[in-house]
């Protein structure tokens, strides 16, 4: 089977890996682009994680005049209602099930693998983790929105799984209305996601990476525990 190219990291070094997150970039960006921020992760010795961070084919993007570049799927409106390919989309999150079952495979059980994202990336996230088919540790969503929230087909298995999602007050290409209304959105489901709003635009900040990898300690730990604190 052919994968999605990734970079992948196994972090801390030297430790055995038992568990795996998959982080998916934002548009127009690639797999490189959180890459860095793995070894500022506090993450404690003893809890060996593979990060993979997958690069996103290059299509033609609507809003910005059809230029090519990396993109999980196609904006063609950028207003609140955030006009996608939602075909597009539901592709990306298949990939990302074929990720997870290579982890799987790997010797990763799949209770100790989260799905991440940042922006177009963390709305692929949504759909690939909550249709999953086997119970995954968690989902942790940067400064994003959930495009698939009409249609998305929430698998049981996933019911109660721990997400944190992540938004900038002051972020201007995402507002974070969204993030809010992601989280209304998901608790109509009867989840009971962890919101954090930080004082930044469309970016990730030094004290989120701190509650990143405190987040990621806690979940992975927890392994399928129903709460995210």
């Amino acid at each position: 089977m052919a994968y999605l190219p990734a970079v992948e990291i196994e972090y801390p070094q030297g430790e055995s890996v038992g568990a795996a997150i998959i982080w998916l970039h934002g548009l127009g960006a690639d797999g490189n682009d959180f890459a860095p921020i793995v070894p500022q992760l506090p993450l404690p010795a003893g809890l060996g994680v593979r990060f993979i961070f997958p690069h996103a084919p290059s299509i033609p993007v609507t809003i910005n005049n059809g230029f090519v570049m990396p993109a999980w799927y196609d904006i063609k409106q950028l207003d609140v209602d955030r006009h996608v390919d939602t075909e597009q989309l539901r592709q990306s999150a298949d990939w990302v099930h074929d990720l997870i079952d290579r982890e799987i495979e790997r010797g990763v059980p799949s209770e100790s693998i989260v799905v991440a994202g940042f922006s177009q990336g963390g709305a692929v996230s949504f759909e690939a983790a909550l249709t999953y088919p086997h119970r995954l540790a968690g989902i942790m969503a940067l400064s994003t929105y959930f495009a698939t929230a009409a249609t998305v087909a929430v698998n049981p298995v996933q019911q109660a799984l721990p997400l944190l999602i992540c938004h900038g007050s002051e972020d201007p290409v995402v507002p974070e209305s969204l993030g809010r209304q992601s989280v209304a959105t998901l608790q109509k489901f009867g989840f009971k996601p962890e919101y954090v709003v930080y004082p930044m635009e469309h970016a990730v900040c030094p004290q989120q990476i701190v509650d990143i990898g405190r987040w990621i300690e806690r979940t992975l730990t927890a392994k399928g525990s129903s709460e995210c604190n």
